[in-house]
C-alpha cells in the first residue's frame, strides 16, 4: 500500500482494515474492539492529521483515563492498524507495566536508589556489575565509560535519565565517583539490588519468581531492537562480543512465535 507523507484516519480506511481482520478470521469481539479503539483515536484527532506527535498525545491521555493493561490493549490495535496500512515508523511504544510498578513501589517505599537504579537499566542496557561505571562524572557529561573483561565501550545516557540522576546526586551530596552506593559508601552489587527488588514485589503486585535485574537488560534489547532493527549496534551498546547472543536477548517467546506461525493458515484442512 503506497505511503503518504501526512495520512489521515477516515473511517473508509478503518473499514478496510477491520475487513483484512474479518478475513484472517478474527473473533467479532476482536473486530469490535480494534473498531473501538481506531474510532476513538479518530475523534481525538478531530479531522487532523495522523503523526506521532499526535499519537503520543492520546496515548498520555489514555494513561490519565484508563489502567495501563487497557492502554496497551488500545495502542496494540492502533499500532496493527500502522502496521496494516505500511506506516510503522508511526507505531508508539506500549506501556512496561512489570517495570512501571516495581518504580513506583521502590517510590512508594521512599527507595530512590532502587527506583533510579531500575530506571538506569532500563533506559542503557547495562549490566547489573557495570553500574559502578555510572558516576557523577558520566552523568555531567552523559557518557560513561565501561570496562567489562578487558574491553572498553562507550555508554550514553538519555537526558531524561541524567535530569533524573542530577537531581539525586545533589540530594545526596555525591560530586564524585559511582552515582549508586552503600550506607557505607561502597559500589552497590547484584545482591543489594537483588534483595530489594524482591522486597518490593508484595507491594508492586509482581511475581517473585519474574523478577531479576537482568531482565531489565533483556527489555532494553528487546525494546530497542523492536525500534530500530540494528542487531550490530544493539550487541556494541550491550558490551557483546558477538552477535549470537544479543540474538538471544531479541527472540521471541516459543508462545509468540507459535501463534506468528499458527496464523499463516498454510496448512490445507480436509
Amino acid at each position: 500500500m503506497r505511503k503518504q507523507n501526512h495520512p489521515t484516519l477516515t473511517p473508509e480506511l478503518i473499514r478496510r482494515y477491520i475487513e483484512h481482520l474479518r478475513e484472517q478470521e478474527r473473533s467479532p469481539a476482536t473486530l469490535q474492539k480494534y473498531a473501538h479503539d481506531l474510532h476513538a483515536l479518530r475523534d481525538f484527532l478531530d479531522g487532523g492529521e495522523l503523526t506521532k506527535t499526535a499519537l503520543i498525545g492520546w496515548k498520555a491521555q489514555l494513561i490519565e483515563a484508563h489502567a495501563p493493561a487497557t492502554v496497551n490493549s488500545m495502542l496494540a490495535a492502533v499500532n496493527g492498524f500502522l502496521a496494516f496500512m505500511g506506516w510503522r515508523e508511526l507505531s508508539v511504544r506500549l506501556l512496561k507495566i512489570q517495570k512501571a510498578r516495581l518504580v513506583h513501589a521502590a517510590e512508594q517505599s521512599e527507595n530512590e536508589r532502587l527506583a533510579l537504579i531500575l530506571q538506569t537499566i532500563c533506559a542503557t542496557g547495562i549490566r547489573v556489575s557495570e553500574l559502578k561505571f555510572i558516576t557523577a562524572e558520566a552523568v555531567r557529561t552523559g557518557r560513561a565509560e565501561i570496562v567489562n573483561k578487558g574491553k572498553r565501550r562507550v555508554l550514553f545516557l538519555p537526558d531524561q535519565l541524567r535530569r533524573l540522576l542530577k537531581k539525586y546526586l545533589q540530594k545526596q551530596k555525591i560530586t564524585a565517583g559511582p552515582v549508586f552506593v552503600t550506607r557505607t559508601g561502597k559500589p552497590v552489587d547484584r545482591s543489594n539490588i537483588w534483595r530489594d527488588m524482591k522486597a518490593l514485589c508484595e507491594r508492586a503486585g509482581v511475581e517473585p519468581g519474574k523478577v531479576f535485574p537482568h531482565n531489565l537488560r533483556h527489555l532494553f534489547a528487546r525494546t530497542y531492537y523492536s525500534l530500530e532493527k540494528d542487531l550490530s549496534r544493539l550487541a556494541d551498546i550491550l558490551g557483546h562480543s558477538s552477535v549470537t547472543t544479543t540474538r538471544i536477548y531479541t527472540a521471541e517467546s516459543g508462545l509468540v512465535h507459535a501463534r506468528q506461525v499458527e496464523r499463516l493458515g498454510l496448512i490445507l484442512t480436509t
